[in-house]
């Protein structure tokens, strides 16, 4: 395991042509940040507004289960969202699902700048270096999402496929292999749309025309070690057929 203030990468030898992420994967706040304390309550921080709650076991487990390397931050999503563009006005929240986060209220250029410097940039250097390790790299980015935002509707789906118009091509595949398992619900750029200019998959694999797949699971299915591991269980299979047979 290699670990660095940013980012931690899992399996670096492993020699599939997958590459697993996590960009939301821990809730850490770095002691430089606001003394470690963005101002917000404990049980704020626990929820999805910090991370995504129970990606980073998914991802570990799916990782090996593909015989994968795996990167994943080591920073809060509040710090500073490594999947976003640097010029992305959603780069540092000041609110997010109804909290207001103090110590980002008055962040400025040169607050923003060092925290790029520090965590965004050096995730970034790394999961690129990653991912040019082989030219035939393919990538499986890992998320989860609440199953309701304040005073919205409750989110029906247990798993989404996010994909950019640009290349669909393992994101329908995967869909549709989800779908014919008969139990899921199956979101298709659900709850949000796939792509933002300067996301993680636009940097590292729209940019240079590698494969992806974007998974969302309902934070509530993988809450735990064991759901964890059965969801790996259930996606790896699935994805390696679906790569197979997409002929990438």
């Amino acid at each position: 395991m290699t670990e660095n203030p940013a980012y931690t990468i899992t399996g670096e030898a492993r020699t599939a042509r997958w590459l697993v992420t996590c960009d939301h994967a821990r809730n850490t706040v770095p002691d430089w940040v606001n003394g470690g304390d963005l101002g917000i309550a404990p049980e704020d921080m626990a929820r999805h507004i910090a991370y995504d709650v129970g990606a980073l076991g998914l991802s570990e487990a799916l990782a090996e289960r593909l015989d994968a390397p795996m990167i994943a931050t080591d920073f809060s999503r509040l710090v500073i969202d490594p999947n976003r563009g640097e010029d992305d006005p959603t780069l540092v929240m000041k609110l997010y699902d109804g909290t207001i986060v103090p110590a980002n209220r008055h962040a400025d250029a040169a607050e923003i700048e060092k925290r790029l410097e520090r965590l965004h940039r050096p995730y970034h250097r790394a999961y690129e270096a990653l991912a040019a390790r082989r030219d035939d790299t393919v990538i499986c980015a890992i998320h989860s999402y609440t199953p309701q935002l304040r005073g919205r509707e409750p989110r029906p789906w247990h798993v989404a496929i996010l994909h950019a118009p640009a290349d669909p091509r393992l994101a329908h595949e995967t869909i549709a292999a989800l779908r014919a398992e008969g139990d899921l619900c199956v979101g298709d750029n659900q709850p949000y749309l796939g792509h933002l200019e300067g996301d993680s998959i636009d940097r590292h694999a729209l940019a240079h025309g590698r494969p992806n797949v974007l998974i969302e699971v309902r934070n509530d299915l993988i809450a735990s070690a064991d759901q964890q591991r059965a969801w790996a269980d259930r996606l790896a299979p699935i994805l390696q057929r679906v790569l197979a047979q997409s002929g990438l």
